[in-house]
């Protein structure tokens, strides 16, 4: 999976807010993929006639405010995602460590997927409401707001509707393991040289294979998903599905049935085109946010370059960097007296 490295010059708070940062600025800018994306998956008229006309079908109808629409969910979302992620990666991979601290990269992968669905369980009402608010008109709107979305939801369908079509989370975590554990174990070949020796720019394009393959192998589970999510017979058009059902398999079957096996991956062309600028701006943000507190820490001499605090210990955290330059200040300043009693 492509993801920031942690960095041991900054505090929990730190690392957390860049993170947090770093992907709503990432989030807000690929959102028009994701809501072309999403309208694919769940067969909205947008996407009758390809991927450029689901652009131009949501600007006529809506305007550009229509390809910001569940946003701000989508961002909310990430805060308890990452939290309930790290949390669970980590008590996960220690459980599966061996007497030297190393674990497998194939157990590695699998604790990231255990992770995901955890994750996922938490927030699962979030996407829910990002969901129906990216389907629904903005200009005519049935849900206004993430908590009229989800008060709504649980108000007229139950609070069992804000998890309808979990179980394809779960589901679709096995290919989504399967295929990062394919790619990374053929890394080697890919650049001719081991991992150890990768630059950033290659573990950046390892990340964003990896992602694509693993993506694409689950994405029939991810396209009924939101299709479930969307459904309800409260809404007009019943949610702009484009295919009606009672379950997670019929739901399979109308599709294959009524649709073709391939409309499975509707969506995936804005999908894939979102990985790269995505996990570039994730990236990019994330390290410049990162600058602004090793800079605040005393690691760097300035915010704009990566250029060390001359006399600085590099391997001290935050905490201990502070009480270093607070011993080393008060035994300046006891020496100062010193000396200063010395003269009279």
């Amino acid at each position: 999976m492509a993801s920031v490295k942690k960095d041991d010059r900054l505090t929990r708070s730190q690392s957390f807010l860049c993170v947090g940062f770093a992907g709503f600025f990432s989030k807000t800018v690929t959102s028009p993929l994701e809501v072309v994306k999403i309208k694919s998956q769940v067969g909205t008229f947008h996407c009758k006639k390809g991927f450029w006309q689901s652009f131009l079908l949501v600007y006529q109808n809506e305007g550009l405010r229509g390809f910001w629409k569940g946003n701000l969910v989508s961002c909310l979302r990430l805060f308890p995602y990452s939290a309930v992620h790290l949390t669970t990666y980590k008590k996960i991979v220690h459980l599966h460590m061996d007497e030297l601290g190393f674990i497998s990269q194939w157990r590695a992968i699998f604790a990231g997927g255990l992770a995901g669905v955890a994750a996922a369980l938490v927030t699962y009402p979030l996407e829910v409401a990002e969901t129906r608010l990216i389907v629904q008109n903005c200009r005519e709107p049935t849900y206004v707001g993430v908590i009229h979305t989800l008060s709504q939801i649980s108000r007229s369908e139950g609070l069992f509707s804000l998890y309808r079509g979990f179980s394809l989370t779960v589901l679709g975590a096995f290919p989504f393991s399967v295929g990062c554990y394919v790619v990374y174990m053929n890394l080697d070949n890919l650049w001719q040289e081991p991992p150890s020796r990768f630059s950033s720019f290659q573990n950046f394009i390892n990340g964003c294979l990896a992602v694509g393959v693993a993506q694409t192998l689950s994405y029939p589970f991810e396209t009924v998903k939101r299709k479930m999510q969307a459904q309800s017979a409260r809404l007009p058009h019943f949610g702009g599905v484009d295919v009606h059902f009672s379950g997670v398999t019929d739901c399979f079957i109308q599709v294959v049935r009524n649709k073709g096996v391939l409309s499975l991956w509707n969506g995936l062309t804005a999908n894939t085109i979102k990985i790269v600028p995505y996990f570039g701006l994730l990236f990019t943000c994330f390290e410049m946010c990162k600058q602004v507190c090793l800079y605040r820490n005393g690691y760097i001499i300035s915010p704009l370059s990566y250029k060390l605090a001359p006399g600085v210990d590099q391997s001290l955290g935050p905490k201990e960097l502070q009480e270093v330059k607070r011993y080393l200040k008060n035994r300046n300043f006891g020496s100062e007296e010193s000396s200063f009693g010395n003269r009279w």
